[in-house]
């Protein structure tokens, strides 16, 4: 059995040094995203989203970021779900994107909404069939007997939406409005990168931090 305690890793790959490094994070962003792009590396779009429940406990789970620009970053869901039900009472949540080939993370936080039903209309057309009628087939979050439950929904939303279901009203888009950002490039003998840029009055700092 191998002993965690000694797994190591030195990283090497890259630095993150503010004579180089962009003055706004979006545009920061925009730079990582498209090299993670352009590497290869597996799902680049997958990020962590955290919320916080009614009982003040944090939770987490995988999104996919589905569009960004000066206005935040979008995803898509089902409102009536957990992380739904979790953001509709505390409307603040955090993301992170870790490209570990690139050995480098992203962390986000502000404030989140709901996108207008014309934006989560016309992504909801844009998706696979399957993956509509999915919408419709999972009561997500919720406890259900057997897989045999999500099949029969399925079948029962082919046969009543047919080839153009609709977005349902309990599906759709949510955006995290920044107020702070964090770029984490690995560095060697853990003296890592971290650059954090934060809103103050309508205009971002940029600052380094202790690794």
């Amino acid at each position: 059995m191998s002993n965690l305690s000694d797994l190591r890793k030195s990283y090497e790959q890259g630095e993150l040094d503010e004579s180089r490094a962009a003055g706004e994070p979006l545009q920061q962003f925009k730079q990582w995203l498209e090299h993670a792009l352009a590497s290869e590396v597996p799902e680049p779009n997958a990020m962590t989203l955290a919320t916080v429940g009614a009982d003040g406990r944090p939770s987490t789970r995988i999104v996919l970021i589905k569009a960004y620009d000066a206005r935040g970053l979008v995803w898509f869901t089902n409102y009536d779900s957990r992380k739904g039900q979790e953001l509709a009472l505390h409307p603040f949540a955090a993301l992170q994107f870790h490209w570990v080939e690139l050995e480098r993370v992203v962390r986000i936080e502000g404030r989140v909404e709901r996108v207008s039903a014309e934006e989560s209309d016309e992504y909801f057309d844009s998706r696979p069939l399957d993956s509509r009628l999915g919408a419709w087939a999972s009561p997500q979050s919720q406890v259900i007997a057997s897989r045999a439950v999500l099949v029969a929904n399925a079948a029962k939303a082919a046969v009543q939406h047919g080839l153009k279901p609709p977005r349902p009203p309990h599906w759709g888009g949510f955006r995290l409005q920044p107020d702070r950002w964090e770029f984490w490039q690995g560095r060697k003998s853990r003296l890592h990168d971290r650059l954090r840029y934060r809103l103050d009055e309508g205009r971002w700092i940029r600052e380094r931090l202790a690794p």
